[in-house]
C-alpha cells in the first residue's frame, strides 16, 4: 500500500486470528510446557471420602523415598491476616478462608478428590509412588448428597459455623444455607387473582463442567531473595497475584504472576487452583515446582456450573399479558458458598414484564467440589424454568409462543428485577428477526418433530482495564493488555488500534503481559474485553495521535491546533503533510521524546446482550433418543468487531448448551466418588451430535463505548436448554423437566404418559 492509498476500516471485518499459526504449529507456550533448571514435579493426593475429618496425616515415609524434595499440608499454610479474611476476587466471591481451604483440606475434607496433600519429586513418577506412602487417618462422616438433602432440617452440617447471611437477622442455628436472596415488586397476590391462566411448575438442572481441553497447570519460583514468580494458566493475572499475595503473605511488589497461553476457560479457570501449592512447594524446596492436573482431577476438583431446583408460578391474562410470577431458585455451590444465585435473579428472569413478581434465591452447600463461573453464570437454570411457562401460557390461550414474547419483552427503560433500568438494548430487533427468518417460518415435516424457541439475556461484564501503547520508529505499533486472551481477543484488540490509526493490521501486536508490565486490569470474564479492554485501546490510541501532533506540529513548524489527523494522515491547514509512519519516525528526534500511551478504563456502563435461539428436533419414541435437526441463534451483539469470531462464541457458547441440556451430568456413587471422571464417560456433544448451527448477528450499538461493542460469549449458552426442551414438547406432547434429557429420560417419559 502506498502513503497515498487509504486504509480500510478494519471493525467489521472477517480477520483471521492473529495467533492461529503460533497455536496449529505448536508454538504456543501453555502452562505445561514451562521447563526450568532443577524443577521439580508436583503432584497431589485426594481425599477418597466426600466428608471426613482429618485425625492426622503421616508423611515421613513418603519423605524418605529418594527423590522427594518437599511434601506440605494444611499445616504449611500461614495463619491468614484480618486484610485477607476478607478478599475473594473471582467472579464466584469465595473469602480468603474458604479459598485456602479450598486449595488444601484443613479440618476436614468435604468433598471426594479434595487435596489432603502435596509432594514435590525429582519426576512425576516418584512423587506418585510417595502419594502412596502418605497416611491419612480419617474419621468418615454422613456426606449431604444434593440441595434436597441439604435443605433438610435434620441435615449434617458441611460447616458448624456457617448461618445463612439474609438482609435481616443473622439466624440462631447453623444450616447448610449460606445465602438467602429475596426481591420481588407489586402486589403478587392481587396479580395472580388478576390472572387468566396460572401455571406452577418445578425444574431442575444437573452440575455440567466447562469442559476446557487444557487442565490446569501451574509453575511456582521462590527465590533466595523472597521473590517469586508463577507461570500459569488462568484468567486474571492480577486477581491471582491479589489471592496469592493475600493468603499466602507475600507483598505484592514480589509476587509476579505471568500469564500463559490458555486452552480454554469458559469461567473455570478464574480463582488459583495449584498455584499456591506450587509456590509453598517452592518455597520448601528451594526449587522451581510444575504441576499439572490429569484430566480426572479436573472434573474431580475444579469446579462445575450449579445444579439447581426451580419451583415457578405464572400467570397470564387471556391476550398474553404476562401478570405475576413467583419462584424459587435452590443453586448448588459445593462445599463452599458462592453459586451463582443472586446472577440467576438478575439476568435470569429480567427477559420479561410482569405487574408483579417476587423471587427467593438459596446458596445451597453439598459435599461435592465448590463450583466456578460457567458462561452466564445463573441465567441458563433460570432460563430453563421461565422459558417453559412461556410456551405453556401461550398454549394455554392459543398463542403463538413468538407472539406472547414479543408482546412481553422488557425494552429501554424497562425495570430489571433489581429495580434499575434497562439501558439501550436490541431484544425487539432480535424478535422481529426471528419472526422473518426460515428457521422459525418453514414447515416442519414429518411425525414426531417439533420446534422449539427460547430467549435469554447476560448483564456484560464491565470492570477495570489497562493497556500500554508504545508508538515505533518505524511507523508500527505494540499495545500491550493486561487481559489474558480467552477467545482471541488480541485479534479484535489488533483491528480496533489499526483502525483508530488507520494503519495495516500486519503493523499492530498486541501481547498480553505480567503482572509487573501491565496496569491492574480485572479477569477476563463475563464477555467483557472487546467492550471494556477495547475501549482502554481506543483511549490509548487517541492519547498517542495527540502526541504525534505534537511531533508533526514542531516538524512542520506549526502550532499544535493547526494539526488534524485522518485517514492516517497529518495535516497542517497549510497543506503539509506527514504520514502516520512519517510522524513515527520523526517521534525519534522531535517532540517530547518516543510516543507512549496509557489507556484505563474504571468503569463503563452494562452493555446487556439479548439473543433467541430456534432448534428443530426429532424424537424417536422407540428409544427416546432426541436428534438435533436444525438450530439457529439470533443475537444483538452491538457492533461485531470480527464477525468470525463473533459467529464462533455465539456457536460455541450453543453447542455447550446442548451438551447441557442433551448429555452432560456428573454421576456420583453411593459415597460421593464421582463416577464418569473421564471424557469417555463424562458425555459433551461432538460434531456428530450437531447440525451446522446458524448465527444471524443483529447490530444495535451499546450505548456506552466508542465502537458500540457488546459482550457475546456469555448469552449463547443461556436459551440452548429451554430452546430443546420447548422442542421435545412439540414433538412429543409431553414435558421434560430436569436434565439431560438422555434417551433413557425421554423413553420413560413418553411411556409415562403413554404417548409411544
Amino acid at each position: 500500500m502506498t502513503t497515498t492509498e487509504k486504509q480500510p476500516a478494519l471493525i467489521g471485518q472477517r480477520i483471521a486470528k492473529v495467533d492461529g499459526l503460533e497455536r496449529v504449529t505448536g508454538q504456543a507456550a501453555y502452562g505445561a510446557d514451562i521447563h526450568l533448571s532443577g524443577m521439580l514435579h508436583g503432584k497431589l493426593l485426594h481425599s477418597p471420602h466426600a466428608h471426613a475429618v482429618i485425625k492426622g496425616i503421616d508423611t515421613a515415609a513418603a519423605l524418605k523415598l529418594p527423590g522427594v524434595m518437599a511434601i506440605i499440608t494444611a499445616a504449611d499454610f500461614p495463619e491468614l491476616t484480618q486484610e485477607a479474611a476478607i478478599s475473594g476476587s473471582s467472579e464466584y466471591s469465595i473469602g480468603a478462608a474458604n479459598l485456602r481451604r479450598l486449595w488444601m483440606a484443613h479440618e476436614k475434607a468435604l468433598f471426594s478428590g479434595h487435596p489432603v496433600a502435596a509432594v514435590a519429586a525429582t519426576d512425576p513418577y516418584i512423587a506418585e509412588q510417595a502419594l502412596a506412602l502418605i497416611k491419612v487417618d480419617y474419621d468418615v462422616l454422613p456426606w449431604v448428597k444434593d440441595i434436597d438433602d441439604a435443605i433438610q432440617p435434620s441435615a449434617t452440617l458441611i460447616h458448624e459455623d456457617l448461618f445463612t447471611h439474609t438482609l435481616g437477622e443473622l439466624p440462631k442455628k447453623a444450616s447448610n444455607v449460606a445465602q438467602h436472596v429475596e426481591i420481588g415488586n407489586g402486589d403478587i397476590e392481587a396479580a395472580f387473582r388478576d390472572s387468566d391462566v396460572v401455571i406452577e411448575n418445578e425444574y431442575r438442572t444437573q452440575r455440567v463442567h466447562q469442559g476446557y481441553i487444557e487442565p490446569q497447570a501451574s509453575t511456582a519460583q521462590v527465590d533466595p531473595s523472597g521473590h517469586v514468580t508463577v507461570w500459569t494458566t488462568i484468567q486474571g493475572v492480577h486477581w491471582a497475584r491479589f489471592d496469592l499475595a493475600s493468603i499466602l503473605n507475600i507483598p505484592l511488589g514480589k509476587l509476579r504472576v505471568v500469564p500463559m497461553e490458555i486452552g480454554g476457560a469458559f469461567g473455570g479457570k478464574v480463582y488459583p487452583t495449584l498455584e499456591a501449592l506450587c509456590i509453598l512447594l517452592s518455597k520448601k524446596s528451594g526449587r522451581p515446582v510444575k504441576m499439572v492436573l490429569s484430566r480426572e482431577e479436573v472434573l474431580r476438583m475444579t469446579g462445575p456450573t450449579s445444579g439447581s431446583i426451580v419451583k415457578i408460578k405464572t400467570g397470564c391474562k387471556k391476550d398474553g399479558t404476562l401478570t405475576a410470577f413467583d419462584a424459587k431458585i435452590w443453586m448448588d455451590s459445593g462445599a463452599f458458598p458462592g453459586s451463582p444465585v443472586a446472577g440467576a435473579t438478575l439476568a435470569g428472569f429480567s427477559v420479561y414484564q410482569f405487574k408483579a413478581f417476587h423471587i427467593d434465591g438459596y446458596d445451597v452447600l453439598t459435599n461435592k467440589v465448590r463450583v466456578q463461573a460457567y458462561r452466564g453464570p445463573g441465567a441458563p437454570q433460570a432460563c430453563f424454568a421461565m422459558e417453559q411457562q412461556i410456551d405453556l401460557m401461550a398454549a394455554k390461550i392459543g398463542m403463538n409462543p413468538l407472539a406472547m414474547r414479543i408482546k412481553n419483552i422488557s425494552k429501554e427503560g424497562d425495570p430489571m428485577t433489581h429495580g434499575r433500568p434497562h439501558v439501550k438494548i436490541g431484544f425487539t430487533e432480535v424478535l422481529e428477526r426471528v419472526k422473518a427468518h426460515p428457521a422459525w417460518t418453514s414447515p416442519i415435516n414429518g411425525p414426531w418433530r417439533g420446534r422449539g424457541m427460547a430467549c435469554g439475556m447476560w448483564m456484560g461484564g464491565t470492570g477495570n482495564s489497562s493497556a500500554h501503547l508504545t508508538v515505533n520508529g518505524d511507523g508500527s505499533v505494540s499495545v500491550v493488555v493486561g487481559s489474558v486472551d480467552l477467545t482471541g481477543t488480541r485479534t479484535s484488540l489488533a483491528q480496533i488500534a489499526a483502525d483508530e490509526f488507520r494503519i495495516p493490521l500486519e503493523k499492530v501486536l498486541v501481547t498480553v503481559g505480567d503482572t509487573d508490565q501491565t496496569g491492574y486490569t480485572d479477569t477476563s470474564g463475563g464477555s467483557r474485553i472487546t467492550y471494556s479492554m477495547g475501549t482502554a485501546v481506543h483511549r490509548a490510541c487517541v492519547e498517542a495521535v495527540e502526541k504525534l501532533k505534537g511531533v508533526v506540529a514542531a516538524q512542520l513548524k506549526v502550532p499544535v491546533a493547526d494539526i488534524t489527523y485522518q485517514n492516517g494522515i497529518f495535516k497542517a491547514s497549510n497543506g503539509q503533510s506527514l504520514t502516520f509512519e512519517q510522524a513515527a519516525r520523526t517521534s525519534m528526534r522531535r517532540g517530547d521524546g518516543p510516543v507512549t500511551a496509557v489507556g484505563a478504563v474504571r468503569r463503563l456502563k452494562h452493555a446487556p446482550t439479548f439473543g433467541a435461539h430456534v432448534a428443530d428436533v426429532e424424537v424417536d419414541p422407540e428409544t427416546g433418543k432426541v436428534t438435533l435437526l436444525n438450530y439457529t441463534i439470533f443475537q444483538d451483539v452491538g457492533r461485531a468487531v470480527n464477525p468470525t469470531q463473533v459467529e464462533g462464541q455465539m456457536q460455541g457458547g450453543a453447542a455447550q448448551g446442548i451438551g447441557w441440556a442433551l448429555f452432560e451430568d456428573y454421576v456420583y456413587d453411593e459415597k460421593g466418588n464421582i463416577r464418569n471422571a473421564s471424557l469417555l464417560d463424562y458425555r459433551m456433544p461432538t460434531a456428530l451430535d450437531l447440525p451446522m448451527i446458524g448465527a444471524e448477528i443483529i447490530e444495535v450499538p451499546a450505548g456506552d463505548g466508542p465502537f458500540g461493542v457488546r459482550g457475546c460469549g456469555e448469552v449463547p449458552i443461556v436459551p440452548p436448554i429451554a430452546t430443546i426442551a420447548n422442542a421435545i414438547a412439540n414433538a412429543t406432547g409431553v414435558r421434560i423437566k430436569e436434565t439431560p434429557f438422555t434417551p433413557e429420560r425421554v423413553f420413560w417419559a413418553l411411556r409415562k404418559a403413554g404417548k409411544a
